[in-house]
């Protein structure tokens, strides 16, 4: 079989996209039929089409969601997922039925892809549990549905999915209110072959914790892993949030040592890439899924004038910004991720982070992939696990200089708290010249922890969100002050703040 060029795959991909949408208010706007017959249709669109983020579409996406057609892509779209916050606050995705299909080829490939490399059939011959998010007919809007994607995508999965090897039903899957569908998810699973789970990393802690209470609670046991409860489980697909921060947490909880992690990237936007590879953390583009993916530097999102690289140009090992161009009617839009390329033949990416994970106030241009990798040494240093964190600057205070304030939800505290603190600053030196040239030159301090009592996080979501779902998210880094602040008053008195001894 005649091995598909990446860049003619995207050059394809684009041309039929414009093509589609050449009679949309969109299309005709920026004359898509004329930009689809150049020969060099990728220069031609990038001269024409300008970058777009999301408030300046929302008008476009208003009038879709009340119920106009061909506006961003033809026809009428019925399906939107909540990006971030609420259906009234936030980002609102319109989702075209191929865009729905696509992913549901996607998700299968994911799966068949394991299948392939591992050869380990026995893990489709038991029950598999996805956590999805809850959708809802939207009342401002009759005869469209609205919520998280991974709730939308249930309604296309295939029939037999649904049948043979879910879990639980979809009444239990949309359940409303949160803690009630977890504890739901726990009763009917508890004696049940499970043998994939499929979920964010983020509540999966929550979700074991309470499947091994029950089950001792049921059985009058004393059990301490799921592995005791679920001895089949065999593969976890991790998606939404970096495994990386959770992944040791997840294997001591399951405690299985055969257990296969599987990481996929994908957001409200569309389903890009996923691990080919369980040894290689980075994760294969997926060229043909409805999305043309173009990247700007980090540095150069938000000029007037950011070079657009493409796959055919893109290097491996610089910071990107992707731009997103879909079958739903995004056209150059910002997502918000950041990713680097670790390898361009195949195209893998690793995330690493969002454009707003990054503390640059005193030129220390700390990014979230540098917080995770540091958290991640100072843990294996100091026997420690670190369940939840957030960090935020601390401004200069007399004679002292500015630095980072982390906060810290462990499960497992570390031998030596100072130590942590240690290995965290020397591993940002070793990552980051930015902050070891601040540090060696000590115009910038030695990070500060504050231990919080495991559950802070939570209900500081609670609080400042208004309602749990499994998209919610904790902020890892801002420059500002309000989320700290925020989390540190849930915390209160039992907040333990530690300093290293004789520090600058």
């Amino acid at each position: 079989m005649r091995k598909r060029i990446p860049s003619k795959v995207q050059s394809r991909l684009l041309r039929r996209l414009l093509r589609r949408a050449s009679n949309t208010e969109w299309g005709r706007r920026f004359e898509f039929s004329r930009i689809a017959q150049e020969s060099d249709v990728i220069s031609a669109y990038q001269a024409r089409v300008p970058i777009h983020t999301y408030d300046e579409i929302k008008f476009l996406v208003d009038r879709t969601r009340a119920g106009e057609e061909n506006l961003l892509w033809p026809g009428k779209i019925k399906h939107f997922a909540i990006s971030s916050g609420t259906a009234s606050k936030g980002k609102v995705i319109p989702l075209s039925t191929e865009m729905l299909q696509l992913n549901r080829k996607f998700s299968l490939n994911v799966g068949l892809n394991y299948l392939i490399n591992t050869g380990i059939y026995k893990t489709f011959l038991g029950k598999h549990l996805t956590l999805p998010g809850r959708i809802q007919s939207d009342p401002d809007h009759p005869d469209t549905l609205i919520g998280e994607v991974s709730g939308l995508q249930t309604l296309f999965a295939p029939k037999i999915f649904s049948a043979l090897l879910q879990a639980v039903p979809a009444s239990v899957a949309f359940t409303p209110d949160w803690d009630l569908k977890l504890n739901s998810v726990v009763d009917q699973t508890l004696n049940l072959d499970i043998r994939l789970v499929a979920m964010a990393p983020t509540w999966a802690p929550v979700l074991f914790g309470t499947l091994i209470d029950r089950f001792n609670e049921v059985n009058g046991t004393a059990v301490r892993t799921v592995g005791e409860v679920w001895p089949n489980l065999q593969l976890y697909i991790s998606g939404g949030v970096a495994l990386s921060s959770y992944r040791s947490i997840l294997e001591e909880q399951i405690g299985l040592p055969d257990i296969h992690f599987l990481e996929v990237y994908g957001a409200s936007e569309g389903f890009f890439s996923y691990q080919t590879n369980l040894d290689d953390p980075a994760m294969q583009l997926h060229l043909n899924n409805g999305i043309f993916y173009e990247f700007v530097r980090l540095e150069e999102l938000g000029t007037d004038n950011p070079e657009r690289f493409t796959i055919s140009n893109v290097e491996t090992n610089v910071r990107y910004a992707p731009l997103l161009t879909t079958c739903s009617g995004l056209w150059s839009y910002v997502l918000g991720d950041v990713v680097r390329f670790t390898s361009t033949s195949p195209h893998k990416i690793l995330v690493a982070g969002r454009t707003s994970e990054m503390i640059d106030k005193y030129g220390e241009a700390v990014f979230g992939e540098d917080a995770r990798a540091a958290i991640d040494t100072a843990c294996k240093t100091t026997n420690s696990l670190v369940r939840e964190y957030h960090v935020s600057a601390m401004p200069p205070n007399g004679t002292m200089v500015p630095a980072h304030e982390w906060l810290l939800e462990f499960s497992r505290l570390p031998d030596d708290r100072e130590a942590f603190i240690r290995t965290l600053d020397s591993e940002l030196s070793n990552i980051n010249r930015h902050y070891h040239i601040r540090r060696e030159a000590k115009a910038f301090g030695p990070p500060e922890i504050v231990i919080v009592p495991n559950g802070t996080f939570t209900a500081w979501l609670r609080a400042s969100k208004g309602d749990i779902h499994s998209q919610a998210k904790i902020p890892r880094m801002s420059d500002q002050r309000d989320i700290a602040d925020g989390v540190l008053a849930h915390a209160g008195q039992h907040a333990c703040r530690v300093r290293i001894v004789g520090s600058e």
